[in-house]
């Protein structure tokens, strides 16, 4: 818990990288925290990537957060890993920085991460979509679960953020995907 009291410090940037199968949410929900972080007019970059990973089947999205300007999207070492396949873990485990967080949804995850340098966090998110019924939150669970150990943003400026990227049509989604980011911060939890 002594990350939280960093964020006192207006000089923070927290470098993100969301990874998973397509279709799991995974870019939306890196745009939806930028988003966030706009609405709280902080420095954003929002960058999603297709390399040749993408033809498994996996997409991932890089978002940086900060109150000073960003010099470069491109990043190789990371502060959060959010890895919601096992590829993902595997190719992004190396990839957070000593100290930093990794966040990893429990279903489908054969070998679970280990790393005495880093804070894993376990989330099963599926698990709860599925218990609320509505696999499309899975995402704002996610979201939750982040905010709750790395409150980048606040979970008001991701409500501001929701009705400014989400279609008029949508917008009565909202209490739901609201309700679903309250859950997240309830069921994270450190696996070491």
């Amino acid at each position: 818990m002594g990350e939280r009291s960093n964020y006192s410090n207006s000089k923070m940037k927290k470098e993100i990288i969301i990874s998973g199968f397509g279709g799991q949410g995974v870019l939306s929900m890196g745009k939806i925290l930028a988003y966030s972080g706009l609405m709280e007019d902080k420095e954003v970059t929002w960058m999603p990537a297709y390399g040749p990973e993408q033809r498994g089947g996996t997409a991932n999205v890089t978002v940086i957060v900060g109150e000073e300007r960003i010099s470069s999207p491109i990043l190789s070492r990371y502060d959060v890993a959010i890895v919601l396949n096992q590829p993902s873990l595997d190719k992004f485990l190396p990839k957070v920085k000593p100290g930093g967080i990794l966040i990893y949804d429990g279903f489908g995850i054969m070998n679970p991460p280990t790393r005495d340098d880093i804070s894993i966090y376990r989330i099963d998110a599926m698990d709860k979509a599925a218990e609320m019924k509505n696999a499309k939150v899975f995402n704002m669970i996610v979201l939750g679960g982040l905010l709750k150990v790395c409150p980048v943003v606040s979970t008001d400026g991701l409500q501001k953020a929701l009705f400014k990227s989400l279609p008029e049509r949508h917008h009565h989604m909202i209490p739901l995907n609201m309700q679903a980011v309250e859950e997240g911060m309830k069921i994270i939890h450190p696996i070491q």
